[in-house]
């Protein structure tokens, strides 16, 4: 995917503006950004490109794990717990090639791009061929995985995950190896290799405390602090986790993160679940963000985090789908209200705007696309289109469209996707992907075992 180079205008029927809809709103764009907004434009103007219903600024998924889509139905079967679900995962990781893994990539990729997401953060860890052992291109999973974004439109930030021991102290299981380098500063020298391309940004992670020793911690904080790249990690999602690190270090992970220098403002803790005052003061305090997964928290069982404590702290929310239990980031943001209010029998907690900012421009910052998120000149041409004529859409007043797109509408009711000024999505149809459903049977289908 390349920045579209030919200028283009299109009229939006309502736009979200970021305080308010406003009807009638004319966006020039060139070379993928937007170059001028024109307000009280009443008919489209002549070749503009016409979408009807509420426009938003893209929206982003700050969490993905692509091969999870794998598993979508075949983990409601039976019971169990998050430990019970990952040995199911497990056995899909260990079935993955560059070859299924950008085939299915793509899908999963096109799959958001209906669901109006125009950048992804893909938190990578299946590295090396089962067993550990490298490939020819030792970096050959994660390049599937940033051509498979190109296939499907859409922008792409490389989480390369750091994933080095099986729990506190412990070597890889026979499942992990494969996503191990060995040490982290092996894991620099390969990912240092990846490098940035016009839809892709190459950022780093740690899979989490359990899973880097602390002594590594800093190589890996170094590494995106040199490169201003992004930094994720996987923060409290399980209360055995708190205590196993508890055990072994005498603190909490959010401590052990701050003590080794994780935080801070270009660092994200996804799930951020089951924090004490003092995590939520450190997070906050450091200005490091907060990666919202509700409905893979819900179906994980994993807890509701403490997402208004931690914003009042000073962690700006970002919203992903993780797991792809659904891919549906109005879903995500929708919930994230719902979970809290079920929490503690109140309401309001978020308005419209604040969730929308969550799915799109703090989605985007986390994961180093500074200069989306809004529409307004400068800013990268990436547009996001909501019927207001669908079953359930329909009958609430066009200025109310941000708390409709967000409280009753869902990822179906995304009728346009424009990425960096390019038309990826189209009255609901993938202009590069035909028949993403049946990309996705095959993709998946692949993969059974």
């Amino acid at each position: 995917m390349t920045p579209t180079q030919q200028t283009r205008t299109y009229w939006l029927e309502h736009a979200w503006l970021g305080t308010h809809v406003e009807p009638g709103v004319a966006v020039e764009v060139a070379d993928g950004r937007i170059t001028a907004v024109r307000t009280g434009t009443e008919t489209p103007p002549p070749g503009a490109e016409t979408l009807r219903g509420l426009t938003l600024p893209g929206l982003s998924n700050a969490h993905s794990h692509a091969f999870h889509r794998a598993l979508r139905s075949t983990v409601q079967v039976g019971s169990g717990t998050f430990w019970t679900w990952r040995e199911v995962m497990y056995a899909t990781a260990d079935r993955l090639t560059p070859e299924t893994y950008r085939a299915l990539a793509r899908a999963v990729y096109a799959e958001m791009a209906l669901a109006g997401v125009t950048s992804v953060g893909e938190f990578h860890y299946v590295h090396h061929a089962p067993g550990g052992t490298p490939y020819a291109d030792p970096n050959a999973m994660g390049e599937a995985l940033i051509e498979a974004a190109a296939d499907a439109g859409i922008r792409i930030t490389l989480l390369d995950t750091v994933y080095l021991s099986s729990g506190f102290g412990q070597p890889p299981n026979a499942h992990q190896r494969r996503f191990s380098d060995g040490s982290a500063q092996a894991w620099a020298e390969r990912c240092s290799v990846l490098k940035d391309q016009d839809h892709a940004r190459i950022g780093a992670a740690i899979h989490s405390v359990r899973a880097v020793p602390a002594d590594q911690l800093a190589t890996v904080a170094q590494w995106a602090e040199e490169r201003r790249a992004p930094l994720h990690v996987h923060l409290s999602e399980q209360t055995a986790e708190n205590d196993a690190c508890r055990e072994a270090h005498g603190c909490t992970p959010t401590r052990l993160l701050a003590d080794h220098g994780v935080l801070g403002p270009r660092t994200t803790g996804v799930h951020n679940t089951h924090l004490t005052e003092e995590d939520i003061a450190l997070i906050g305090g450091s200005g490091t963000g907060t990666c919202m997964c509700p409905t893979t928290e819900r179906d994980l069982a994993d807890g509701i985090g403490p997402a208004v404590a931690l914003q009042r702290a000073g962690s700006p929310l970002s919203l992903g789908s993780d797991s792809h239990a659904v891919i549906d980031l109005l879903e995500e943001a929708r919930a994230m209200e719902l979970n809290e209010r079920l929490r503690t029998r109140t309401r309001g907690h978020w308005t419209a705007a604040a969730l929308l900012r969550a799915a799109s421009a703090d989605g985007h910052a986390s994961l180093g696309w500074d200069g989306a998120g809004a529409i307004e000149p400068g800013a990268l041409a990436d547009l996001t289109t909501i019927a207001l004529d669908s079953v359930r859409t329909a009958g609430p007043l066009a200025r109310l469209g941000a708390e409709t797109a967000v409280f009753a509408a869902s990822a179906a009711d995304v009728s346009h996707t424009v990425v960096g000024g390019r038309h990826v999505v189209r009255d609901g149809a993938h202009s590069l992907v035909p028949d993403v459903p049946q990309a996705l049977a095959d993709a998946v289908e692949a993969l059974r075992g």
